[in-house]
């Protein structure tokens, strides 16, 4: 009998979500029951706000479908986008660990389900269990090499080479290891991530497109070679 619930705990909707996390899989049963215990997740539409700037960082948040962006927005409305996080992603570590308040806005760009792991559970988790320590401890590692790259992108590249660069942070298999060839993205949203108009998305994209990167489709884009995309316009650093 106890065999049979547990097996109709782990088909749950939660679990199937879950399931799809390497770091998920990797923990101990009880760790992996804490989780799916304690957690939930929610569907935000395009636009709709996961997390405000400076409100208290509750959760450490991951995207199980769709693209959300972390940006600060000034008084004026100016804005500065961080990050990108498709499907399969996970942020926030930094700000729970210390839990202080979250240092940026997280917007769903498209249509998202969300995944939400308490502050408390984190910590249980970062406490207790040594694949979760590892997981994070790489996890930190290479968003820092993320913030980076990106500061230095938007400060000495031109637009064709920022734009390929966005593209390629968003196939990085270190950070979404769920993202396969092909992302779901308009060229509206891309230049969401990226920091410029619409108009100037279209000409970097068909550029790259005619180096044989990737491909372009409707609302989407196949990337045909990640690691030549990935040296996009480093020749000018």
């Amino acid at each position: 009998m106890q065999d049979a619930m547990q097996e109709n705990a782990d088909a749950s909707p939660l679990a199937t979500m879950f399931a799809r996390c390497a770091w998920f899989r990797a923990l101990a049963p009880e760790h992996r029951a804490l989780v799916l215990a304690q957690s939930h997740a929610e569907i935000r539409g395009a636009g709709d706000t996961v997390a405000h700037r400076l409100a208290p960082s509750e959760y450490w948040i991951g995207v199980h479908d769709g693209l959300l962006k972390l940006a600060i927005y000034n008084a004026s409305g100016r804005g500065c986008t961080f990050s990108g996080v498709p499907s399969g992603g996970w942020f926030g570590e930094g700000s729970v660990i210390k839990r202080e308040p979250r240092k940026y806005e997280v917007v769903a760009i498209q249509r998202s389900t969300v995944l939400f792991v308490p502050a408390d559970t984190f910590h249980a988790l970062l406490d207790t269990s040594l694949p979760f320590t590892r997981f994070v401890i790489h996890q930190l590692n290479h968003r820092m090499g993320e913030f980076i790259a990106s500061i230095q992108n938007s400060r000495l590249l031109d637009v064709n080479a920022r734009v390929a660069q966005a593209l390629a942070q968003l196939f990085n298999p270190d950070l979404y290891p769920d993202a396969g060839p092909t992302l779901a993205i308009s060229q509206e949203e891309l230049a969401m991530l990226v920091g410029v108009s619409r108009q100037r998305i279209n000409p970097a994209l068909q550029q790259l497109e005619k180096l044989g990167v990737l491909r372009l489709a409707y609302n989407q884009i196949d990337v045909l070679d990640l690691a030549r995309l990935a040296r996009v316009g480093l020749e000018q650093i």
